[in-house]
């Protein structure tokens, strides 16, 4: 990655304080990140090392190479996520105690949401390093007469997500909560001017599913995820204990995940590779 050894010697994580590397996926000047980026420098040693432009929806895609741009948070990276925590850990800013994903604008709620979501991919890849991380986003509802990408365009909206983010930053490491926990998948409500700080509910990532495709018949296939839609409308079985139940309830959801992908015992899968390849 052109100029990253070079770059890595300028210092940029000081190690006076908790030092963090914070990345995101919609990019380093998007409105979420620069709230939370703020709300952390309060007290935190912070490195920007983000995406140069939206990378949403890119789950861990890596590149080859990336190019990487001084930029007044920290590094700005032509690349994705993924390749940020790469970059970040591996020469621009190797010593961090802990890496921060967000704040997304927009949740990251379901099993089935997370190997696609750029900002929580970047969290496993920390994982994997065996550096403490949190995945950070907001769940902005969208309907009515204001679009979804107009809404959350205040720092002060993203409240609920940063000061969260804060407070497990400041105290789950030494609390032990990464002995047993590979990342923390958070997401939070939107917080309006006089709305009380939304309690953190410890949850489990919804299974349920509601992908669709219609195809038109003249070669276009369009492809909707209808759980949006549904969540809006309380229109959802997810019961109590799940990441969508919670946020939908004006909670602070956070879901303690695991990186690597576990295994269990199957007595009929083991039945078949002992009967190989005698029966093909």
């Amino acid at each position: 990655m052109e100029k990253l050894l070079a770059l890595a010697g300028t210092g940029a994580c000081m190690a006076d304080s908790l030092s963090v590397l914070l990345t995101n996926d919609d990019g380093i000047d998007a409105v979420g990140f620069r709230a939370l980026y703020d709300a952390l420098a309060d007290w935190a040693d912070v490195t920007a090392v983000a995406p140069m432009d939206d990378q949403s929806a890119v789950g861990r895609q890596l590149s080859t190479d990336a190019a990487v741009h001084e930029h007044s948070l920290g590094y700005a990276i032509d690349g994705t996520p993924a390749d940020c925590i790469v970059a970040g850990l591996e020469a621009l800013c190797p010593d961090v105690d802990a890496v921060v994903s967000g704040c997304n604008k927009g949740a990251n709620l379901g099993a089935y949401v997370l190997g696609r979501s750029g900002t929580v991919s970047a969290a496993v890849e920390s994982a994997f390093f065996g550096v403490p991380a949190i995945a950070t986003s907001l769940y902005v509802p969208g309907g009515g007469e204001v679009p979804w990408h107009e809404q959350a365009t205040s720092p002060a909206e993203f409240r609920n997500a940063t000061r969260a983010t804060g407070y497990l930053l400041r105290h789950a490491v030494d609390a032990g909560v990464f002995e047993r926990t590979g990342y923390l998948n958070l997401n939070a409500p939107i917080a309006a001017a006089d709305d009380p700080v939304a309690p953190i509910e410890i949850t489990r990532p919804s299974t349920l599913y509601d992908m669709t495709a219609n195809h038109d018949g003249e070669g276009q296939i369009t492809l909707e995820d209808r759980i949006w839609e549904r969540m809006r409308a309380d229109d959802f079985p997810d019961p109590e204990g799940t990441d969508r139940r919670a946020v939908v309830e004006g909670h602070v959801s956070v879901s303690p995940l695991t990186a690597p992908h576990t295994t269990e015992g199957h007595d009929a899968l083991d039945g078949l590779a002992e009967a190989y390849p005698e029966t093909v």
